[in-house]
C-alpha cells in the first residue's frame, strides 16, 4: 500500500463511519493544538510542535491514539476502560470517542514538548 499524502488521503480509504470518527479525532487535536503541524508519520496521522505531539489511526475494529508513554501513564486511571499499551490506547468503533479526554491528552503533551523546547534554549 502507498503512503497516504494527507490526512484526507488517508482518511479516505476507510467506511464513511469510520471517516466521520477520524475527522472528529483530528479536529479535536486541531483545537488543543492549533499552531501544531499535521503530517503524516510512520503512515499515519500525526501533528507535531517542538516533537511529535501523538499520532492516531483507523484499524479494523478501533481507532488507535498514540500520544507516547509519559501520557499514558498519566492518565491510566481515564483510559483504564479501554485497551492500551506502553504508549497507546484503542478506541472501540463500537463506542463513542472520548474526545474530551483526549483535547486533555494532548494538551498535556503540548506542554511536555513546550517544557522540552524551553529547557534547549
Amino acid at each position: 500500500m502507498l503512503q497516504a499524502a494527507d490526512f484526507t488521503d488517508y482518511s479516505k480509504s476507510f467506511p464513511k463511519d469510520i471517516q466521520i470518527k477520524m475527522e472528529a479525532l483530528r479536529a479535536v487535536i486541531k483545537k488543543a493544538a492549533p499552531k501544531a503541524a499535521e503530517v503524516i508519520s510512520y503512515g499515519m496521522p500525526a501533528f507535531k510542535l517542538n516533537g511529535m505531539l501523538v499520532y492516531f489511526a483507523a484499524y479494523e475494529k478501533h481507532i488507535g491514539f498514540y500520544p507516547t508513554p509519559s501520557a499514558i501513564e498519566s492518565f491510566k486511571k481515564e483510559i483504564s476502560i479501554y485497551k492500551s499499551a506502553k504508549g497507546s490506547v484503542q478506541f472501540p468503533h463500537d463506542k463513542p470517542l472520548p474526545l474530551k479526554l483526549v483535547a486533555r491528552m494532548v494538551k498535556f503533551r503540548l506542554a511536555e514538548n513546550m517544557l522540552k523546547e524551553k529547557k534547549k534554549q
